[in-house]
């Protein structure tokens, strides 16, 4: 079965408030976690996407921008915690990276933040 595709973080309040939370920085891309508001559904996982004018123009950001919202569909809904919300941050680097690296690097920045869903037996 194919992953359930996350929720979108709608508006640019959502975005300011994660990114006052918790960071951690890979070579494609930086992950940043806040806790989910407390009217928000809860097994709704939301995640934002953000490429800066840094890493290109805007081919080059939108290709940034699709393998991020893969691999976030691909690790954050089976493996994240849903009481979060998520935004990834494109870096230059990511368009080098290799893919099944960068779900790698997803997966390990969620360690990091201590974002990792607790496995049911």
């Amino acid at each position: 079965m194919a992953p359930v595709r996350p929720g979108r973080l709608p508006n640019r309040r959502d975005f300011l408030r994660v990114q006052a939370g918790r960071r951690c920085a890979m070579p494609g891309f930086v992950l940043q976690a806040a806790p989910a508001p407390a009217d928000q559904p809860p097994p709704l996982v939301r995640v934002g996407f953000t490429v800066s004018k840094k890493v290109g123009n805007a081919v080059v950001r939108n290709r940034v921008r699709r393998r991020l919202r893969e691999i976030a569909r691909q690790i954050i809904p089976e493996q994240a915690r849903p009481d979060l919300d998520y935004v990834l941050v494109g870096r230059q680097g990511a368009l080098e990276r290799d893919f099944a690296v960068m779900r790698q690097e997803l997966v390990e920045a969620l360690k990091r933040l201590k974002a990792l869903a607790v496995a049911t037996p």
